[in-house]
């Protein structure tokens, strides 16, 4: 093939690759049409590439002659090595899909085998999605994953329906349409497939979470219920997938600020879920997240006793500081500020000198930190420098930058 002249206008001029399905748009010039849905829906553009004209309108149309031309080059160079392309399928349209979502709603038993054709066409690319979006099967998706997720033999059809509505890259108009919808009920939808779905569903279920509590007004962000918390951990503890993980932690952080959802996160079991997870962490995004997460909860009197009633907590904080990041190091030096402001006793702060927790906090004085870590180190230390600064505990070289 790479020895072969391909005539010129057999190229797209978006890859300048051999067109394997070339449409016209209305200033005339052909793209293959991968390409160009990709330029025109996935990059947002409403403009030509090759003349940069304003387009219209954003049609596509199939370019069959120049298509049969090129499926006869094919034909003649296939010595050559030179494929043959196939005829494209017809590209679906609003009217089909419309059709499809009626059916489906007449008749209960057709459902799916209906979302299994709305994944099929999902994944054919951008152009698909929003004739999805126009004939109202962002509606259909998340109404069928409501009225299905309550009845055990039917958490397959809810499980269809969120991998779909996942996979359509919905965008922040799209969740708020759906959040304000009270007759979805999409938070209430999406924790019943968390707590009831298979493996890859509650991922996709953590995801569009994640995604929706991002646009969501305080009001359903103060009225998060304390089982929700309890999934997101329980996501976090069987580790899905890097994915879900990652979106259940930020999860936690976008949430913890409102209202009491500190005090409902740590009687979810979060704290000590973060510690275990902290205990074998090495990822640098994923530490910093924890941490975070950590800190916020730590800003409560629950939260700070339940980090201190693990083994590990003190431990494996005081651990992490110097060895991710400046951001990680900060939060826990936070997390450390904390306990020290308002949980410290005697069995505390002998803890933190056995655990090496104070002799990070000297290190931290005399490496390259932030101003306010340092500053919140200095105030740790002599805080409590009465019971420190004479310990044994502590190396002299650290011993000499104790303020």
């Amino acid at each position: 093939m790479d020895e072969i002249d391909i005539p010129a206008h057999f190229l797209c001029p978006i890859s300048l690759q051999l067109m394997r399905d070339p449409v016209t748009v209305s200033t005339g010039v052909t793209y293959d049409r991968e390409n160009i849905e990709k330029w025109l829906f996935s990059c947002k553009n409403n403009t030509c590439p090759v003349t940069k004209q304003s387009l219209l309108d954003s049609d596509l149309t199939p370019n069959h002659t120049l298509r049969r031309l090129i499926q006869s080059w094919c034909t003649l160079n296939a010595s050559f090595g030179v494929e043959r392309i196939p005829t494209p399928k017809s590209p679906i349209d609003t009217t089909q899909i419309v059709k499809l979502l009626s059916e489906a709603k007449r008749f209960p038993d057709k459902q799916l085998k209906c979302l299994r054709r709305l994944r099929s066409i999902a994944f054919e690319g951008q152009r698909n999605k929003n004739c999805l979006e126009s004939a109202g099967a962002i509606e259909f998706l998340a109404s069928t994953m409501k009225n299905n997720i309550f009845q055990q033999d039917s958490i397959v059809l809810s499980e269809a329906a969120i991998e779909v509505l996942f996979h359509m890259n919905l965008s922040e108009s799209q969740l708020k349409n759906l959040l304000n919808n009270e007759g979805i009920q999409f938070i209430e939808s999406l924790f019943q497939v968390l707590r009831l779905g298979n493996y890859q569903s509650r991922a996709y279920a953590t995801m569009l979470l994640k995604s929706a509590f991002e646009v969501a007004d305080p009001v359903q962000l103060i009225s998060v219920k304390t089982m929700l918390f309890v999934e997101i951990m329980r996501v976090l503890r069987d580790k899905i997938s890097q994915q879900a993980s990652k979106a259940a932690l930020k999860l936690v952080v976008e949430l913890c600020p409102w209202g009491r959802n500190r005090i409902k996160a740590v009687e979810g079991g979060a704290v000590s879920v973060l510690i275990e997870l902290l205990l074998d962490a090495s990822e640098r995004r994923a530490c910093e997240l924890m941490l975070i997460a950590l800190d916020q909860l730590c800003g409560c009197a629950e939260g700070r006793a339940e980090l201190l009633n693990h083994g590990a907590g003190v431990a494996i904080v005081s651990k992490k500081i110097l060895r991710i990041s400046h951001v990680a190091s900060d939060r826990g030096v936070r997390i450390l500020t904390s306990i020290c402001r308002y949980s410290a006793n005697s069995r505390v702060l002998h803890e933190m000198l056995q655990v090496g927790a104070v002799n990070k906090l000297c290190l931290v004085l005399q490496v390259d930190s932030s101003f306010k870590t340092k500053e919140r180190a200095k105030e740790i230390l002599k805080l409590h420098s009465k019971v420190w600064k004479n310990s044994t505990c502590i190396p002299v070289p650290l011993l000499s930058s104790y303020p």
